[in-house]
């Protein structure tokens, strides 16, 4: 059993382990997060099954997960479970690897680039930069409090740290009020990251008042990371993601 990273979108930043393994395994259980030009790498005789989860809506119930990946260990499958970005960055994986020991399943752990780097260098935006950030902090957009945003949001209104919000899309109008409310100043630069490292990428720059409607304005829909902190305002001088795209199709 193998719990595998597949990173943000763009099938290059796969590991080399990551990319032996697929080649190995009999089947991959995949989540919605990872990229269709990835799972195409898995030989045609692969069984792929479809785990897939996002905000208010999971096809498959972690619990369920849990118990296929048992139960086809059990059976004798060699087999991944592959998610996007790094299985222990908001992937569930440390939850699927306590359910593997308690049933008494061996596995391993293929990290992978998680999309907060991944999407933010493809956005040429430095997470940290001495000028502008001495931190970064991560954290989810959906939580398990009873509004979905159980945060410390006066702790995360900090000026000389990079916040990095994964899945927040949905709930992005309450979280720009509350960072604000929580002391963070309305003209913080801010960016939203849509198809992070793919060739649909999009990157939407703004500051943290605005960012909302910005966000409704451009209807952004599929794997969305929102950057907020000073390092933003870099992201037009650092770009480069796109020309290298237009370089590749001349």
């Amino acid at each position: 059993m193998y719990l595998v990273g597949a990173g943000p979108g763009d099938p290059d930043l796969l590991t080399v382990k990551a990319r032996r393994l697929m080649d190995e395994v009999d089947v991959i259980v995949y989540d919605k997060l990872v990229a269709d030009p990835i799972l195409a790498l898995a030989p045609a005789p692969t069984e792929r099954i479809f785990a897939g989860k996002q905000a208010s809506n999971h096809y498959m119930p972690q619990e369920k997960t849990n118990q296929l990946l048992v139960d086809l260990a059990r059976a004798g499958k060699r087999v991944m479970r592959l998610k996007g970005g790094d299985p222990f960055v908001f992937g569930r994986g440390g939850e699927e690897a306590l359910h593997l020991v308690r049933s008494g399943i061996p596995f391993e752990i293929v990290p992978g680039i998680t999309s907060s780097a991944g999407c933010a260098a493809y956005a040429g935006i430095p997470l940290t930069h001495r000028d502008f950030a001495h931190g970064v902090r991560f954290v989810t957009g959906h939580t398990q409090g009873p509004d979905g945003l159980s945060l410390d949001w006066e702790g995360l209104a900090d000026s000389d740290t990079t916040l990095v919000i994964y899945m927040g899309v949905t709930n992005i109008r309450e979280i720009s009020k509350r960072l604000i409310s929580g002391g963070l100043d309305p003209k913080t630069p801010a960016a939203a990251i849509n198809e992070g490292t793919r060739e649909a990428q999009r990157v939407l720059t703004t500051n943290l008042a605005d960012l909302p409607a910005a966000i409704a304005d451009q209807g952004l829909t599929g794997p969305t990371l929102i950057v907020i902190g000073g390092v933003v305002g870099l992201a037009d001088e650092l770009s480069w993601f796109e020309a290298a795209l237009a370089r590749k199709r001349s």
